[in-house]
């Protein structure tokens, strides 16, 4: 997660945001064309996919930050609370949701975690600095915890080892403690804490955001390039069966931005499988406050993908390796109200409040753009973490009587639930507008999935009109629906309106005129709205 630390830097190196590096790129959802009405039209084809989805592209994140851990996930003494601690509203609004992979324990707050501290007997557990957000680590909450918290929800977790201030040894260790049956030290000392059988995890990242000044362990990139290799050849040895993700550039405003990248990869690229991404997206220096920018900032995200794409292929030609990576945006979201120093310093206490945005409906619109961009880009985007899951920067908020629904939250679980299947190639025509920054903008976004299993076919659409209703025509090249059996909205007269505790309802979806199913169809949609259709085969 990005810290005070990272924003001071970049200001102070005179970067002020992303529009300063999209000044001459043109976003595009497939095809896009100039017309002179407020109609748009897409063609619909399932027989030709982008990519068959991995339903990782829809993860999340938790932190040891703020709330987000002790008084979000995890919080033994509520009356929400179950035997183990857990928070059984957030549990069942976590599980309901399907998040399918959560990425722990960080994260600033990885590069300085020894993950022995967070295993064993609780009584035991060292209370520590947490130098990632100057506050108070208990370590109640720690690997094991994490993980029967994750077959609770039933996802799968990518862990982060860390690569600032550990080692490469100490992060084998921690695969051989997660993984291995037993019969050596670490798997051996698993058992001794109750966990007879090995987790087989998976994924796991190589640290976090190792070319960032403010991050612990921060080197330049060839030496992380060479940690790393190192990092995977002991990882892989004690699991071949792994799969790692190589930290990519933290923002695409860094000066090493993209020249990190490939000097990294030109150490490990044969090592590793994937490279990560992050970016933050916020109406404030990248967009002036301008909303009608702030719903475009999505083909911002479509750039920094192309972009990061490029160099890996590059390094893989001059290596002339037939292994092609794929790219891992472990961390994304909207956040940039709850950003200054302050809102990152902890105080030295226990679970602060933090950087706990409030989000409204702009931000859950923007939302949606940014997901349809993951889905335009998941061919090689195989896996992406929406950062964080619970309190800070977080679809989901709790108090002490229950847990409250963000706006982002509706647009994530409108992707959860129907994302699946094949991500489809759409060819879009709609009208545009001039963003200075970006170019031309089309005021209709849109993506498809097709679940070959079902039939049945899922367009998320953003109208980024501010003022004006769009037409969007459907024509279907093949296999047409014979009904919509879903078609809701999020919008309203207030792109600010936010939910609370004491209005939780005030920016949910709203159902929407289902068009007449057939070969063509015509949907309405209303002014800054974004848009669910759920068509049965």
């Amino acid at each position: 997660m990005a810290s005070m630390c990272r924003r001071q830097f970049l200001r102070q190196v005179g970067v002020t945001g992303v529009a300063l590096r999209a000044d001459s790129w043109v976003g595009r959802a497939a095809q896009v064309q100039t017309r002179t009405s407020t109609h748009a039209r897409v063609i619909v084809d399932p027989a030709r996919p982008v990519a068959s989805l991995d339903r990782r592209l829809f993860g999340s994140f938790v932190e040891h930050i703020g709330r987000c851990i002790y008084g979000g996930i995890y919080e033994p003494g509520s009356k929400l609370a179950d035997p183990d601690g857990f928070r059984k509203d957030v549990l069942a609004e976590v599980r309901q949701l399907g998040v399918p992979i959560i990425r722990y324990p960080g994260g600033n707050f990885v590069s300085g975690y020894n993950w022995l501290d967070g295993v064993g007997p609780k009584k035991d557990r060292p209370r520590v600095l947490n130098l990632a957000s100057n506050s108070i680590e208990s370590n109640q909450f720690g690997t094991n915890e994490f993980l029967a918290w994750c077959r609770a929800v039933g996802t799968e977790p990518l862990l982060a080892v860390n690569l600032g201030t550990g080692t490469p040894e100490r992060a084998a260790n921690l695969v051989e403690y997660c993984n291995v049956e037993g019969g050596t030290r670490w798997s051996d000392l698993r058992r001794q804490h109750v966990v007879e059988k090995p987790y087989s995890i998976k994924y796991w990242c190589l640290g976090n955001e190792m070319d960032g000044p403010w991050q612990l362990g921060h080197m330049p990139a060839k030496e992380y390039g060479l940690k790393a290799r190192d990092a995977a050849l002991q990882m892989r040895t004690v699991d071949p069966s792994i799969k790692l993700v190589a930290c990519g550039s933290s923002e695409v405003t860094m000066p090493t931005y993209l020249e990190w990248d490939r000097q990294t990869l030109e150490e490990c690229y044969d090592d590793v499988d994937a490279i990560s991404l992050h970016h933050y997206f916020g109406n404030g220096l990248e967009t002036g406050g301008d909303s009608s920018k702030f719903l475009a900032i999505n083909l911002m995200m479509d750039r920094q993908i192309e972009e990061i794409i490029a160099v890996c292929d590059m390094v893989r030609g001059r290596k002339r390796s037939k292994k092609q990576l794929w790219l891992s945006f472990d961390e994304w979201n909207v956040w940039y109200r709850k950003n200054t120093e302050a809102d990152m310093n902890g105080q030295r206490k226990e679970a602060p409040h933090l950087v706990e945005e409030v989000y409204n409906l702009e931000d859950a619109l923007v939302v949606g753009g940014l997901i349809i961009t993951l889905l335009r880009h998941s061919d090689r985007v195989r896996l992406a973490c929406l950062a964080q899951l619970v309190n800070d920067i977080a679809p989901l908020v709790t108090n002490a009587d229950g847990v409250l629904r963000q706006t982002i939250y509706y647009p994530y679980a409108w992707a959860l639930k129907y994302g699946r299947g094949n991500a489809l190639n759409l060819v879009v025509e709609s009208e545009t507008y001039e963003v200075p920054e970006i170019g031309r903008v089309p005021y209709v976004d849109i993506a498809g999935t097709f679940d070959p299993e079902s039939g049945s076919t899922t367009l998320f659409i953003l109208n980024r009109d501010m003022i004006k209703a769009r037409e969007v025509e459907v024509m279907w090249r093949e296999g047409a629906p014979t009904r919509v059996s879903e078609c809701q909205v999020m919008t309203g007269p207030d792109l600010k309106a936010y939910n609370s505790f004491e209005a939780p309802k005030r920016v949910i979806p709203q159902s929407l005129e289902r068009p007449k199913a057939g070969a063509r169809m015509t949907f309405e949609l209303p002014a800054h709205s974004y848009t669910l259709a759920h068509l049965p085969g």
